[in-house]
């Protein structure tokens, strides 16, 4: 069976850099309350592997004994924490949570003739900040606390991410037992929610912006499931193979994904397999993570970027305002922009390049029917 997922927000067979991440969490939870690292945000584009971290992030907890809220910042997130998770946590784990009596007898105990009423000592009524704040307490008692993920706050609401940054807050002000993790794409992160004066709890968590993996963090991840399910793979494969993924961490399971499919029945897996699966792997790469990625941004930001497109490598400012006909000041407006949708980098003065794998590649491709992708 193969052994490679490339699924967004799958955890892969084998978890591949961040470990450092991992430790500083830990170590906000050794730290106790007032610890930085027990609000954090991750950042980064898709397939950057947010939602693998947080799965990694939420198992970690989970060994340490901390009751875990896993999220998506959907509509209803909060009435979803008031009346499903927090409840649920305080019925699991307090035995005063449910409290049965007998409403009414016709017949002695033990011949059938009673009728029985149960209250909830905890109403699902209650406020996301009051029940916050007793399940700490109550996991505190057991030397434990509660964490609380939300994924892809790029598409929160600001009116519920923000009641629910207040509720966090005022728990850490009490000195309580919780912390906050959420991921969520750069250009939406940087420019509304961290923008907005109200979420001032968000600007001050510890942020991350997740990179490309190192090269032997990415051999690592290939070489191990594939050695695990019983097969090998030669030095050459694995080098052309860690080249092709560039790091990125959905890359890396496309890869290894499609190395296998190649000749699942064959032990070993050579450099033929990776040359045949590039085409493929390119291809479902920009369905995947650029299509989407450029239906986010404007009509101008798209002219940008297929405006680089042209070029084989890093592009001149300057040779962007000429192709698209305006001053460098209008050009470097939209510099800024894509910078901080991480679509693009800086990597010396006066010279950009695309900061996903392949998207030079996806924008030749579509570039008669970009504008409506």
């Amino acid at each position: 069976m193969n052994p490679f997922r490339p699924s967004f927000g799958s955890s892969p067979p084998e978890f591949a850099g961040r470990h450092e991440l991992i430790n500083e969490f830990v170590l906000a939870l050794d730290e106790g309350p007032g610890s930085p690292g027990r609000a954090t945000l991750y950042v980064g584009p898709r397939g950057s592997g947010k939602t693998v971290l947080l799965n990694q992030i939420e198992d970690t907890a989970r060994e340490h004994g901390w009751w875990v809220i896993s999220e998506n910042a959907t509509p209803g997130l909060v009435q979803r924490l008031a009346t499903d998770h927090l409840p649920a946590l305080l019925a699991d784990n307090d035995p005063q949570a449910r409290t049965t009596k007998v409403k009414s007898l016709s017949a002695p105990l033990g011949m059938g003739g009673a009728s029985w009423e149960t209250t909830e000592a905890h109403p699902r009524q209650l406020s996301v900040r009051s029940q916050l704040g007793a399940a700490a307490d109550l996991m505190a008692e057991r030397g434990n606390g509660v964490l609380i993920t939300v994924d892809e706050i790029h598409g929160g609401r600001a009116d519920e991410l923000r009641e629910l940054a207040m509720a966090v807050q005022h728990s850490f002000r009490e000195q309580r037992q919780v912390a906050f993790v959420a991921a969520g794409l750069p250009a939406a992160v940087n420019e509304r929610l961290l923008r907005d004066q109200l979420i001032t709890f968000l600007r001050r968590a510890e942020r991350y912006v997740l990179g490309p993996l190192e090269p032997y963090e990415v051999a690592e991840a290939l070489q191990r499931p594939i050695e695990a399910s019983g097969r090998s793979i030669t030095p050459e494969a694995l080098d052309a193979a860690v080249q092709l993924s560039e790091g990125y961490p959905f890359l890396v399971q496309l890869v290894g994904y499609h190395l296998w499919r190649q000749h699942p029945d064959t032990p070993t897996i050579t450099i033929s397999e990776v040359k045949a699966a590039r085409p493929a792997i390119i291809r479902r790469v920009g369905t995947l993570v650029h299509e989407p990625s450029l239906s986010e941004i404007s009509d101008v930001d798209r002219a940008f970027l297929r405006a680089m497109a042209v070029d084989d490598g890093p592009s001149r400012i300057s040779d962007i305002a000429e192709r698209l006909g305006v001053d460098s000041n209008y050009a470097t407006k939209y510099r800024s922009r894509l910078l901080a949708a991480e679509l693009i980098i800086a990597p010396a003065r006066g010279y950009i390049d695309f900061e996903l794998p392949y998207m030079r590649t996806y924008l030749r491709t579509r570039s008669r029917d970009l504008d409506t992708p």
